[in-house]
């Protein structure tokens, strides 16, 4: 059975955050921090990993990555998932 992980990203320089889902962390990591070429990611780069959750279900972790890019998900990111890693 298939695994997904929805992820958070902080780039220490820049103070973003990034939120994304991806069945393979680690390729998808090095994707943002050095084999993409175009994107939000790259601007903003050395990113860190600072969250991930995992999933049975890629709709789940479709939800999941929905919720924390809402209001109310990036608010959490601000207040629980930040202050641990500034």
């Amino acid at each position: 059975m298939s695994e997904f992980v929805v992820y958070i990203l902080y780039s220490p320089s820049s103070g973003k955050t990034y939120t994304g889902m991806t069945s393979d962390l680690i390729t998808r990591f090095q994707f943002h921090n050095s084999k993409s070429t175009k994107g939000f990611t790259i601007r903003f780069r050395p990113w860190t990993v600072i969250h991930v959750e995992f999933f049975d279900q890629k709709m789940q972790a479709l939800k999941r990555e929905k919720d924390l890019k809402s209001g109310k998900g990036r608010d959490w990111i601000k207040k629980q998932i930040i202050p641990d890693f500034t």
